[in-house]
């Protein structure tokens, strides 16, 4: 009788991950043609078909070669994230529940607002900044949202409105990084989905109509002028370091001065001198909406080129704050304007269907203790800084599938 072997296993290698076209830069779709031997007019042939035109299939991409299209179809792909449920409110706006990587869930909302329509997008899912105020950040901060996963949810929106193709109408004209997470915190793919809003090859969005928003990551603000110029906007909340110490941890490690001296440097180093940085302000009863609050806010901002947004606090089950009441807001406002400031106060939108700002999270469970999530804020931050004082221009293009 013969003896049975084994049956030998092979070696099989994994077939090589595909790159992900959609969130790729210029300089990275440049460089990744580059790598087939292709010239650097294939970059802005495919951004034009991605984000113009709204094509993900590479078949119907007609000024390509179909042996260059075959190629693609082996190495690359276009994929975005998964809508779970679109939902529209009865003042026209929308929400997107977006599912990515891993199973978690994003929010991505369409505010409307006369001929402008604004679209206020995530760049993480979660946060670990537990601003006290914000319903986000008491989920905890699960990852950064990869460049496709947030260029992802302007390709979905306008996608949802009919807005690609030549001579359509523009429904998305504003987009604001004041979604779910903290854009700095997630620096390098948050600049690459801006920069890809603004392109002439992509959404066409003017640099005016962009807008960052940030708590106060001070390392990275200060490395964004040369790499963007977005507009700027401050979550600052309150008008002085003890009571912004207890609204937004970040304030600990960046006081406001600190923070303020960084905005002021990135508005300076922008090319056109007309710039303001808009000041977030969340109005919480007899919490900071006081007079004496307002007065003190002025006293701040005397000398900087700012527009104050006063926002109400919107409630959700997980913290007792409570909406300011008409008259502390009107009277906020009015002081602010004696004092010659341009006050607007941002109205609330979309509440049936949970979108307005600081309900992106809904209600969630509050996982980790406060503590803990500052001491992983902490370590994010640490993290970055450190990331950031690496020199990233001698650091070869590096395709990641995504």
């Amino acid at each position: 009788m013969s003896e049975t072997t084994p049956v030998q296993q092979q070696d099989v290698s994994a077939a090589p991950a595909k790159v992900n076209l959609m969130g790729l830069s210029e300089e990275k779709m440049i460089a990744f043609f580059a790598s087939l031997g292709e010239k650097s007019f294939r970059a802005s042939q495919v951004l034009k078909w991605i984000h113009q035109m709204g094509v993900i299939d590479f078949d119907a991409m007609t000024n390509i070669s179909k042996a260059l299209r075959s190629r693609l179809q082996d190495v690359a792909e276009i994929r975005l994230p998964e809508v779970i449920e679109q939902l529209d409110s009865s003042d026209g706006t929308r929400k997107f529940l977006i599912r990515v990587d891993g199973g978690s869930a994003i929010e991505t909302v369409f505010i409307p607002d006369g001929e402008r329509g604004t679209l206020c997008v995530s760049s993480q899912i979660g946060c670990s900044l537990d601003c006290s105020f914000c319903a986000t950040g008491k989920q905890g901060f699960n990852r950064d949202l990869t460049a496709a996963e947030i260029i992802g949810q302007v390709w979905i929106a306008a996608k949802s409105f009919g807005q690609f193709g030549e001579r359509r109408p523009r429904i998305i004209t504003n987009v604001v990084m004041m979604g779910m997470g903290e854009p700095l915190l997630n620096f390098y793919n948050v600049v690459d989905s801006m920069n890809l809003m603004m392109h002439d090859n992509c959404y066409c969005i003017s640099k005016r109509r962009v807008t960052l928003s940030t708590s106060g990551v001070v390392p990275a603000l200060d490395k964004l002028a040369g790499l963007t110029d977005v507009c700027l906007a401050i979550s600052l909340h309150a008008p002085n370091d003890e009571l912004r110490n207890e609204l937004v941890p970040i304030n600990k490690k960046y006081p406001i001065a600190v923070l303020l001296a960084s905005a002021q440097r990135y508005i300076a180093s922008l090319p056109d001198n007309h710039r303001k940085i808009t000041i977030e302000y969340t109005l919480i009863r007899e919490l900071n909406d006081r007079p004496h609050h307002a007065h003190e806010l002025a006293e701040l901002l005397r000398d900087i080129p700012v527009k104050i947004n006063l926002i109400p606090f919107n409630p959700f089950s997980l913290v007792n704050y409570q909406r300011v009441s008409n008259n502390a807001l009107r009277n906020f406002q009015e002081i602010l304007t004696k004092e010659g400031f341009i006050a607007t106060v941002r109205t609330t939108r979309g509440d049936d269907i949970d979108a307005a700002c600081g309900q992106l999270a809904g209600s969630v469970n509050d996982r980790t203790r406060r503590s803990e999530r500052y001491r992983a804020m902490s370590a994010q931050v640490d993290a970055l800084e450190a990331d950031l004082t690496k020199n990233a221009a001698e650091e070869p293009i590096r395709f990641i599938a995504t």
